[in-house]
């Protein structure tokens, strides 16, 4: 088994190299491919300063790519990641050359168009190149040819997670051949079944397994340690797939904290530089509707005012990021009255006005939460704000409700185009408009928030539950 796994490690080094050798020549034949479009004579008959970057381009990467990981395996890993972190990597190459061209006075002699086509040209090569060979690796992998062997540790629901993956995922080339489980009737008839762990050592280096996944709950702290120890000197991979998924938090995220590595149990996705963007979006979108809306705006406050005395606008106390609390502004649907606690409007109530029902039923008495927005309280898309009241209320009763306070809360929402807005007059009502809140945040992107201002605009808010 040391000989196949020695044989191993030298055909992974040998694939390497020709990996290495391919990106130069890929990205010497895409200098000399724009050399020959742009210039009379190809690269010969051009200034030196381009024969000299296409050389400098394709020696660097072979010091910058292997720093950036690129030759390692990608076995069950993101291809997006891949593609992004060859640009990434191309890039810097790139800058590096023209940096030495600089500081060498010849940067003036580089012909933009030929530095621009030879960059795009390469990059693309690079990354079409590499998404080509795992494709064929994967279809390889799917026969079964070069598939790691791998011993899961643990067949908990993290554990049966990983297995279905890696038989559903058959081309990032992974084969479990043997469980760690005190239940050996719960696992599938083909793979090994393991109840010791010196009998898992005995299998492990016997078989060629050559890695070993820890999936236990982390309540089994000691038998992860006694695994790692009793492999401390077998030149096998393990790896500890965190037991994050029993624990029903908005996300996770790896973080380095006071020089440490930390995982994030509840992070929400919306935060950093996307939170950033989220916000640049929101106070744009909310200024152009505003100033688009501004003459419909000025009509309805006109009529709410005419229907009866009062002001034009309510302000209600609502709690918005992270619980911090402030006033969402709405047209006023009702005539002034005293109300001690929060009343919940229902069909028919008579304290809505004609104007006001209108405006309820088309869901316009919420165009005035953009200023919600452009005061940096609220999102154009995110969980609806609830009444503090009923925030108390519903907090006793359904576990997880505050975790849609880790986000802006917004004025449409994916629960409302889904139907669930309006009256929430029963718990699982309640329930049922969380589970799609959470989803939102747990699966949040722009894609999914112009989906959601798109199915808005298109169809409105109107639905059973509005009144």
């Amino acid at each position: 088994m040391a000989t196949n796994r020695a044989f191993a490690v030298e055909r992974e080094a040998a694939l390497q190299y020709l990996y290495r050798g391919a990106d130069a020549v890929i990205v010497g034949a895409c200098g000399s491919l724009m050399g020959t479009v742009l210039f009379v004579d190809g690269l010969y008959g051009a200034p030196p300063v381009h024969g000299f970057l296409t050389a400098l381009w394709a020696t660097a990467l072979l010091l910058v790519f292997p720093a950036l990981g690129l030759y390692g395996s990608w076995r069950g890993r993101s291809r997006a990641m891949l593609a992004m972190r060859t640009l990434l990597a191309w890039g810097l190459v790139s800058v590096m050359g023209l940096m030495a061209a600089f500081l060498m006075h010849q940067i003036g002699a580089v012909s933009r168009l030929w530095a621009t086509g030879s960059f795009l040209l390469a990059g693309l090569a690079l990354v079409g190149f590499r998404i080509a060979i795992y494709r064929v690796l994967g279809h390889v992998r799917q026969k079964g040819i070069d598939a790691k062997r791998v011993v899961l540790f643990g067949y908990g629901p993290l554990g049966q997670e990983m297995y279905q993956r890696v038989e559903h995922i058959r081309d990032a080339g992974y084969e479990v051949v043997g469980i760690y489980h005190d239940e050996p009737e719960a696992l599938p008839v083909e793979v090994r079944s393991l109840r010791s762990i010196p009998e898992v050592c005995a299998f492990v280096r016997s078989q060629g397994v050559r890695e070993i996944w820890l999936t236990l709950p982390m309540a089994a702290c000691r038998d992860l340690q006694s695994v790692v120890h009793q492999f401390r000197n077998d030149l096998i991979d393990i790896r500890w797939v965190p037991d994050i998924m029993s624990i029903e938090l908005l996300g996770h995220r790896f973080s380095e904290f006071l020089g440490l590595p930390m995982i994030d149990l509840n992070s929400p996705p919306v935060s950093g530089v996307t939170g950033l963007l989220k916000a640049s979006f929101d106070r744009i979108f909310a200024t152009c509707v505003l100033v688009g809306l501004a003459p419909l705006l000025l009509v309805i406050a006109a009529l709410v005012k005419l229907s009866s005395p009062g002001p034009v606008l309510f302000r209600q106390a609502r709690l918005g990021m992270d619980g911090q609390p402030f006033n969402v502004y709405k047209f006023r649907t009702m005539v002034v009255h005293q109300d001690h606690g929060v009343t919940q409007a229902v069909r028919g109530d008579r304290r809505i006005t004609r104007i006001g029902a209108f405006l309820r039923r088309t869901s316009l008495d919420e165009l005035p939460q953009f200023i919600n927005v452009l005061r940096g309280e609220m999102s154009v898309v995110g969980p609806r704000p609830h009444a503090i009241e009923h925030n108390e209320h519903y907090t006793e009763l359904i576990d997880r409700y505050m975790l849609r306070h880790r986000v802006k809360p917004g004025i449409t929402g994916w629960a409302q185009i889904n139907g669930l807005r309006g009256q929430t007059d029963t718990v699982d009502k309640m329930r049922k408009r969380l589970e799609f809140d959470i989803y939102y945040i747990r699966n949040w992107s722009f894609q999914l928030d112009l989906n959601i201002i798109l199915r808005t605009a298109v169809h409105g808010w109107v639905g059973p539950g509005a009144f």
